[in-house]
């Protein structure tokens, strides 16, 4: 089972458990990005997570945002970028950009 396989299928166990899930997807990248375009993230409303993102501090963020998407049911599109300067203290290990849509499972 891939990455993206094992998360969606514990996003769908939860979702079939009753919880709310949010699921976040990697779709844009540029410069330096720890994890590629299709990475995915899944969130229940407990704040439980599986998958990964960024593996940096974006993670958080993103986790949050998702928490967000699934009481107000509005899908988001979140951008995360820095200066070469800046990369390494926020996780992202070259600089570069990151746009990650998040969505409610239904």
């Amino acid at each position: 089972m891939d990455d993206t396989e094992a998360v969606l299928s514990e996003a769908l166990k939860w979702h079939d458990e009753g919880k709310r899930v949010a699921v976040a997807t990697v779709v844009t990248t540029w410069g330096s990005s720890p994890r590629p375009v299709g990475a995915k993230l899944a969130v229940e409303e407990g704040g439980a997570f599986v998958g990964s993102v960024s593996g940096g501090c974006i993670e958080g963020a993103v986790v949050t945002e998702a928490l967000a998407t699934i009481a107000d049911g509005k899908p988001r599109l979140l951008d995360f970028g820095v200066t070469n300067e800046q990369a390494w203290e926020v996780g992202l290990a070259c600089g570069g950009k990151v746009q990650v849509f998040v969505e409610r499972l239904e």
